[in-house]
């Protein structure tokens, strides 16, 4: 009896044991580490682990629900779980409207209910894609156009707007600091694209939530997160990938590795890439070539014939990226989390600029950036319980430190300009969220921003080594703040109808001190101390599951940082940029509607129109310095020009896009952007808006068999009119075409591309491709470097 007895136990707890349900991205292999498991229709998830794994016990009497962003939810019985051995494969959502974003409102949240136009790159995509750096990922998206100047750089425009005109955001922390530019920015590949867990793209203004500069868009980067074991087990998982690129040579190698524990988690990443001068294609505008560039032979300046014209030289660099990353979590409520970024690049020539010819000759000898550097810092606290004023809180305290320079000499001149900036940037948020019923929900919050800016310039002969002081680009020791209270309220009227508003003041405060030693300024000092209030409302209606319907009106602002205010630079040949004290914030205002449809599971098409109008534009103008508007800068007579409040502009545009799922594996998908932007001149006339992108898109066709993915795609851009192009573009003969009329303009383009994945083993895969098949020559509208020819991309991933 006692044996009987003890056998029945043993049954009894066998059929009980606990199973452990391993979750993997169907294509690639990969453990799908964001997995959130219901079982019986329980009100609390459970979280996957570092290897995509979860324990559920007497899992073949109960059902399961599988959620994770990107995928399509899963639902399977027990049984049906015990009869793939507890390993399920996600497979992609092409067509979902119910992904979750965070975006919108610094929080989780349906995609579904939100009234913004919002783009999200899986890591999915990002494996697939393969992209050299985040600007190419960006681009590779088919709704962010991308503007090189050289080829570390990558200026995103959206929606008529780039530069300090759009926000860049890490993990939740803002990377606009107070020297971005109104020209061309290149900090966005300072973050790896290997080390990138997804992208949403924010639409419009998103000042609400984000504060100063989000005017065009907000691009919010998500990098891999640090997971935890939930359990007494060490887990240690990770990925190496080796990559190499023909048409610059480029040789990348990354591995990054997770250890979790059952309250720690550890993330490494580490990415080192080296490239080399890049090679243009074989078929375009012959004013794309490189006929010649300088070098220094014996100590003595030279122009040098290039061997080969399509090599644009010189254009090599190489970067390091780095990232650590910490998780805890003592209970299920509370969550500690840091993080290190650091990211540093060799001396980055700037290939534009050494394109420009004076007096017959080659005007400089070198022009390029030194290292450039960023390092941030980032820790938070998550708390989630239900308490009176939230039932999520986030508190986050940053640091960033950016390094950059400029080095230019004129072709058979001894001295040397160098300019350096380093800004220290700091940053204290605190969000909550509060649902008060299943109808209404609030979030609100607050920030505090503190950037120092320290600014240098010498001058060095490079004959013998001597250097003394020479202007600063920035007035040294300058600082800008920024101080916000948000809050954000959220109307479900119905299962149908749900409404948004929110608000936000923003008081910000800038302190410069000049230095007149080199340059004889009016004034002294610049204090800026004014506050700027924006708000939002947005609509969104479901009619139907496959319908959603949005509009949504909102504000945006940027307010002038020590860019605009203290800056001293050449901006074109014979102009100088001086600084004006005298500036105050630009306001923009934009109206949205969109509408999405899906039929069925095959067919989804979304379209999305905008208009936005910027009032008090911050615009470069012509200026007087000292009742002056010539002065003499870098030995020749310069027109003085200033940062004003000087216009007004405005941009419309349609965003479009259809995803068909074809039978057999087969799929199509398209994205389509069509803008116009103008802004108001001195004499009151209008011109095109320099940030206006062509009309531009992509389109796909691909195949997807068990662990084998390829894409057959086309990127195609417009044309840019001499008429289209803004006077700012029309003085820069040497980066542009010239047409029949002898003026310069950017041709059409469309090249032809194909990439292709298959996953050797469940812990091998090789990704390989071929981009611009046709090897046609072109350059993107706005962009210094002519992109890369016929270019064959091979990488192998290995995952343990």
């Amino acid at each position: 009896m006692r044996l009987f007895t003890t056998c029945l136990f043993a049954l009894i707890s066998l059929s009980l044991e606990a199973q452990v349900l391993t979750i993997k991205d169907k294509l690639t292999r990969q453990p799908v580490t964001t997995a959130l498991i219901r079982v019986s229709n329980s009100e609390k998830a459970i979280s996957a682990d570092a290897r995509g794994q979860v324990t559920i016990a007497d899992i073949d009497r109960k059902s399961i629900s599988i959620h994770s962003p990107g995928y399509r939810t899963l639902k399977l019985t027990g049984s049906q779980v015990a009869e793939q051995q507890f390993l399920v494969y996600l497979d992609e959502s092409e067509f979902s409207l119910d992904d979750v974003v965070i975006s919108a409102s610094r929080w989780n949240q349906s995609k579904r209910d939100v009234p913004n136009k919002i783009s999200t790159i899986t890591k999915t995509e990002i494996v697939f894609q393969n992209p050299q750096t985040t600007a190419d990922l960006l681009g590779q998206s088919g709704e962010v156009y991308i503007q090189k100047s050289q080829m570390s750089g990558g200026s995103p425009m959206i929606r008529g707007f780039a530069t300090n005109r759009v926000l860049l955001t890490v993990d939740g922390v803002r990377m606009n600091n107070a020297i971005f530019r109104s020209g061309n920015l290149q900090n966005v590949i300072s973050m790896d694209a290997l080390a990138t867990e997804n992208v949403e793209v924010l639409f419009g203004p998103g000042s609400v939530m984000y504060g100063s500069d989000a005017i065009g868009g907000v691009m919010n980067f998500s990098t891999l997160s640090a997971n935890n074991s939930g359990s007494g087990e060490v887990i240690f998982t990770g990925n190496a990938l080796t990559r190499y690129s023909t048409a610059n040579s480029e040789k990348t190698g990354h591995v990054d590795f997770n250890i979790g524990l059952k309250k720690w988690g550890f993330v490494t990443s580490v990415t080192y890439s080296d490239y080399g001068d890049l090679k243009m294609g074989s078929h375009g505008p012959a004013e794309y070539l490189r006929p010649e560039y300088a070098e220094v032979i014996n100590g003595i300046d030279t122009r040098v014939t290039n061997g080969d014209p399509e090599k644009q030289v010189p254009t090599a660099f190489n970067q390091i990226n780095l990232m650590e990353k910490i998780r805890f979590i003592p209970n299920e409520n509370w969550t500690f989390n840091y993080g290190i970024h650091y990211s540093a690049s060799s001396d980055n020539p700037r290939y534009d600029n050494l394109l420009r010819y004076r007096n017959g000759n080659l005007r400089s000898s070198e022009w390029y950036y030194g290292p450039q550097e960023w390092l941030m810092n980032n820790f938070s606290v998550t708390n989630t319980e239900q308490h009176r004023l939230y039932d999520n809180m986030r508190i986050g305290l940053s640091h960033q430190f950016f390094k950059e320079s400029r080095h230019d000499r004129n072709f058979s001149n001894a001295f040397r300009t160098n300019n350096i900036e380093k800004v220290n940037a700091f940053a204290l948020n605190i969000d909550f969220e509060k649902s008060i019923d299943e109808k209404n929900t609030i979030t609100y919050g607050a920030e505090i921003i503190y950037n120092q800016v320290n600014s240098y310039g010498s001058r060095q002969n490079i004959t013998d080594g001597t250097a003394e002081n020479s202007v600063s680009r920035y007035p040294d020791d300058s600082s800008w703040g920024s101080y916000a209270a948000f809050i954000t309220y959220k109307h479900k009227t119905s299962k149908k109808l749900h409404l948004q508003f929110g608000a936000r003041y923003n008081h910000f405060k800038l302190d410069a001190e000049f230095n007149d030693d080199f340059l004889p300024f009016p004034f002294t000092n610049a204090q800026v101390n004014q506050g700027a209030l924006t708000a939002s409302a947005g609509l969104v209606y479901n009619p139907a599951l496959s319908w959603q319907i949005t509009t949504n009106l909102a504000t945006g602002f940027r307010s002038p940082n020590i860019d605009d205010i203290g800056k001293v630079f050449e901006s074109t040949p014979g102009s100088v940029v001086v600084p004006n004290p005298g500036l105050k914030s630009e306001y923009a205002y934009n109206i949205d509607a969109g509408v999405a449809k899906t039929f069925g599971d095959r067919v989804k098409i979304d379209a999305t129109g905008y208009y936005t109008y910027l009032q008090d534009a911050l615009v470069r103008r012509d200026f007087t310095l000292n009742g002056a508007g010539t002065i003499i800068y870098d030995g020749e007579e310069s027109q003085v020009q200033a940062i004003q409040n000087a216009a007004y502009a405005y941009v419309f545009g349609v965003q479009a896009g259809v995803e068909i799922k074809l039978r057999a594996g087969f799929g199509l998908n398209s994205r389509f952007n069509y803008q116009k932007g103008k802004e108001e001149l001195d004499n009151g006339d209008q011109a095109p808006l320099r940030h206006t992108a062509p009309w531009f898109g992509t389109s796909h066709l691909t195949y997807t068999w068990s662990k084998f993915k390829a894409d057959i795609y086309a990127q195609y851009s417009g044309e840019v009119s001499f008429a289209n192009l803004a006077p700012s573009e029309r003085e820069k003969t040497y980066m542009y075409a010239i047409d029949a009329d002898g003026n310069p303009y950017t041709p059409s383009f469309l090249t032809l591309n194909f990439k292709v994945l298959y996953q050797l083993t469940n812990n091998l895969m090789v990704n390989t491709g071929m981009e611009n098949v046709t090897d046609r020559r072109y350059r993107p509208y706005s962009s210094g470097i002519v992109s890369a020819g016929r270019n064959l991309i091979i990488s192998l991933r290995a995952s343990f």
